[in-house]
């Protein structure tokens, strides 16, 4: 009888190991599942965030060159300014 009781027991205890290994993998499946959708998603943002970065760089550039432009009219204007003789103003008289 204590065979019985004790190959039963075993038994049980069998069935109870593997019924928790099975509810492991479905977990760690399911997890993988997960991180794969994560990773997906990851992938597909970091893919917009570089279409966005050159999009900014070239913006950025094309402002670079308006600026540059943009002083060197000033520039011109100055030294323009700078040829340009003042008439000679009348001096004021003390009294």
């Amino acid at each position: 009888m204590r065979r019985k009781s004790t190959l039963a027991s075993l038994v049980v205890a069998v069935v109870f190991s593997l019924s928790l290994t099975a509810c492991k993998d479905t977990k760690t499946v399911q997890e993988n599942v997960q991180l794969k959708a994560q990773v997906a998603d990851l992938q597909k943002q970091v893919g917009e965030l570089g279409n966005n970065l050159e999009t900014v760089t070239a913006a950025r550039d094309s402002l670079v060159k308006e600026n540059e432009s943009l002083k060197a009219q000033i520039k011109a204007t100055k030294s323009k300014k700078k040829t340009k003789k003042k008439p000679a103003g009348k001096k004021r008289q003390r009294s």
